[in-house]
């Protein structure tokens, strides 16, 4: 037990950092455009990018996991986010995307990694409730990124608070080198990375029923969730709020996804069927980000934010019963390797969703109709999800 305290303490930071940094340049988004005129569209096309590059790190990463362990590969993910962040402090368009690939690419290395580390010490029964209390680092970084970005931009500058944020990084980086001797002590030195490597996880995760359901849910649930990341701030300041008021809203809403991953990993471990469980969320969060769609200057704050809030219950609480079940369902040893596969499909929706509502803006004006059209591959899952069968749990 106190292995499993100390593993699922220190990936729960590692996930911290890592959320803070990815949603910065979110919540700086509106002080960039403003301050460098930049059209909002490239928001999406950042975005997109950093996804890209996600997709790419996570099909990969299975063999250096293996090699390097998972310990050290956090370390990585870190370092290279911290690096990504540092160089997008140039401002130039053409930087800001070599930041994504860099910074997306490493930072999306940190979930599989923690799945690989998490999965060898879990319990069974307990992994979805010990996965999604991990996962719950993602809305804390989400949290803390909305409160603190607004603030350190108006007194540091936006180029001073990606770099401050990045040597927080870095910092963390040293605080995790005592674990590594006990963590990567069944790392693998003589694995070799091969260009197949990536052609066998995709594979491996197409091949199983249960595994592809599971990559089309990550697809639709990273892509609304990448969409409300990238554009939700900006949606609430074209909407006449300042950027510490649509900060605020959208780290109160985010909040909501802390105990909401606490209680879906809870239900899904001892009382309800995962898949069932998944479903729901699919739905809720299909509903709840169409609606947002429809916001005007009219409606109250606290309309705007309790629609949010069951987004963020929904669309931001979904990993750990989903990863989970990943890890379940993968072969000994390989819940890493099977964990980015499955990943790498929800980079292809947090690329594909923001490119498609980015598109849809420029083609109308409209903030609201990108987020209905998003919501279409979550109602999909959801109805996909109830009419499967079941799949029994090995109960340990």
């Amino acid at each position: 037990m106190k292995t499993l305290l100390i593993a699922l303490g220190a990936m729960f930071l590692q996930q911290t950092f890592v959320s803070i940094g990815r949603v910065m340049p979110a919540v700086l988004a509106p002080v960039i455009i403003e301050d460098m005129k930049y059209d909002p569209a490239w928001v999406g096309v950042y975005f997109g990018v950093t996804a890209c590059a996600s997709l790419l790190a996570q099909v990969g990463c299975g063999s250096f996991i293996i090699r390097y362990g998972p310990l050290r590969m956090s370390q990585a993910a870190l370092v290279m986010l911290a690096f990504g962040m540092a160089i997008s402090m140039e401002g130039s368009l053409l930087v800001f995307a070599l930041s994504g690939i860099i910074g997306g690419g490493g930072a999306a290395v940190s979930t599989p990694t923690s799945s690989q580390l998490l999965g060898k010490v879990s319990p069974p029964r307990m992994a979805p409730l010990v996965f999604s209390i991990k996962q719950t680092a993602v809305p804390a970084g989400l949290l803390f990124g909305g409160m603190l970005g607004p603030w350190l931009s108006n007194t540091l500058g936006w180029r001073s608070t990606m770099l401050a944020i990045a040597v927080a990084c870095l910092a963390f980086v040293f605080m995790l080198q005592p674990l590594r001797a006990g963590f990567d002590k069944d790392r693998v030195p003589t694995r070799r990375f091969h260009l197949s490597d990536l052609k066998s996880t995709l594979t491996s995760v197409i091949a199983a029923q249960d595994l592809r359901g599971l990559s089309f849910a990550c697809f639709a649930f990273n892509g609304i969730q990448a969409t409300f990341t990238a554009y939700f701030v900006i949606y609430l300041t074209h909407l006449g709020y300042s950027l510490a008021a649509a900060g605020f809203i959208f780290s109160m809403s985010v909040a909501v996804a802390v105990p909401g991953r606490i209680l879906w990993g809870w239900l899904g471990s001892f009382h309800v069927e995962p898949r069932l469980v998944m479903a729901g969320l699919a739905l809720g969060m299909a509903g709840s980000v169409a609606l947002s769609g429809f916001y005007t200057t009219g409606w109250p704050t606290l309309a705007i934010g309790l629609v949010a809030a069951v987004i963020s219950a929904s669309a931001m609480s979904w990993h750990g019963i989903l990863l989970a079940e990943t890890a379940r369902l993968a072969p000994p040893g390989m819940a890493g390797s099977v964990t980015g596969g499955v990943l790498s499909f929800g980079q292809m929706g947090a690329l594909l969703l923001p490119l498609v509502y980015s598109g849809l803006l420029t083609l109308t004006g409209s903030y609201g109709i990108g987020f209905v059209a998003c919501a279409t591959p979550a109602l999909l899952v959801g109805i996909v999800l109830l009419r499967q069968k079941s799949v029994a749990a090995p109960m340990a």
